[in-house]
Order: structure tokens, then C-alpha cells, then sequence
């Protein structure tokens, strides 16, 4: 790490989601210095893509920058002992109704490094069919379910449309796959099964 060292860290806050840390560290001189930062359990992001290239994606409603939000179907790993990848299959049911025969894992994110150590795992899936969905909580019973096609998110991010960083990271690196794929179509999901 460079030289730099954590001595200590205290908790500030301890909320629902994420709890507020002090760290006391020392820089590579050996100078003390505190940050303080928020500690989250990860999150789950998935990218269902339809053979057409099209993806199902929600409108949301979020607090924090008091917007309807447009993202992937997504959640929090709070659940004890719960993999990311059972919590992206939960997630992709409960929020839009679909579930997929292929996933792949597209990246492992730190959503904001400098003040959070929230990981997000971002799964491709594909083969997608439809299943019963039950959204939760007061934003997901208001949110509306919608489409984009992986040729759009240039555009879309562009206008301000897309605005989410994990859904302008996951439909660019599913673009991605699905142009190297060319005309193979939906044979490109060589991921992992049920």
C-alpha cells in the first residue's frame, strides 16, 4: 500500500445499510492522519439482455438526488451468507419478473473508493424468460419497468438519461460482449446455468 498504514479505526454511525468509520492512519512519512468513511455491505447489478439486444431496465425513484432514476435491476447484499449471484437471480425476479439460463460476471466495482467500501458485482444474463415478480418497498411498488437497446446507451448517457454509474458500467461492458458476439446472437452468453 505504499507506505501507508492503518493504525485504528472507530465507528461514528452505525445506520440500516452502511455504518460511518474514523480510521486513524499513518501516511508513508509517518505522519497521523484520520478519513472517514462508510462501510456497505455490496450490492448486486444485472444486465438481463434479450436476444434483440434489448435490456430490461427500472425507473425509479431515489431520495438521496430526489429523481426518477433509470437502472438495472439491482439490490443490496444484506442478507446473511446470501452469494451475489443467488441476490442477482432474487433481485431479476422481484423487480422485473424474468429469470435467465446463462449468467456471467462482468466486473467487480468499487462504486466510490474515496469515501466508500461498497463492492458491486455486475452479472450479464441472458436466455430470459418470464416468472412471477414482487417488488419490495415503497420505491420498487412505484417504479415502472422499461427497455433500452445496448445500441442506445451512447445516446442515452449523452442526454442525461442514464445517470446510474453501475448501469452505464454494466450496459457498456454488455455492449461490448454483444458486439464482439456479432450476428452469433444469443449465443454469445456462454456464462454459467440455472
Amino acid at each position: 500500500m505504499q507506505g501507508f498504514r492503518r493504525v485504528s479505526e472507530e465507528e461514528l454511525l452505525r445506520a440500516w445499510l452502511f455504518r460511518v468509520d474514523r480510521l486513524h492512519l499513518l501516511d508513508p512519512s509517518g505522519a497521523p492522519f484520520d478519513r472517514v468513511v462508510m462501510r456497505h455491505p455490496g450490492a448486486v447489478t444485472v444486465v438481463p439482455v434479450h436476444d434483440d439486444g434489448t435490456v430490461t431496465v427500472v425507473r425509479q425513484y431515489r431520495p438521496a438526488v430526489d429523481a426518477m432514476v433509470v437502472e438495472l435491476p439491482a439490490g443490496t447484499l444484506d442478507r446473511a451468507g446470501e452469494p451475489a449471484l443467488e441476490a442477482g437471480r432474487r433481485e431479476l425476479a422481484e423487480e422485473v419478473g424474468l429469470a435467465a439460463a446463462h449468467w456471467e460476471l462482468l466486473i467487480e466495482a468499487w462504486n466510490s473508493p474515496g469515501v466508500s467500501d461498497q463492492r458491486t458485482v455486475i452479472y450479464l444474463a441472458t436466455g430470459l424468460t418470464p416468472c412471477a415478480s414482487s417488488p419490495h418497498g415503497i420505491e420498487e411498488q412505484a417504479m415502472t419497468v422499461e427497455t433500452v437497446h445496448l445500441d442506445d446507451v451512447d445516446r442515452l448517457v449523452a442526454d442525461g438519461s442514464l445517470r446510474d454509474e453501475s448501469t452505464v458500467l454494466g450496459l457498456s461492458l454488455a455492449r461490448a460482449r454483444w458486439r464482439a458476439a456479432g450476428d452469433d446472437g444469443p449465443a454469445w452468453s456462454g456464462g454459467s446455468g440455472p
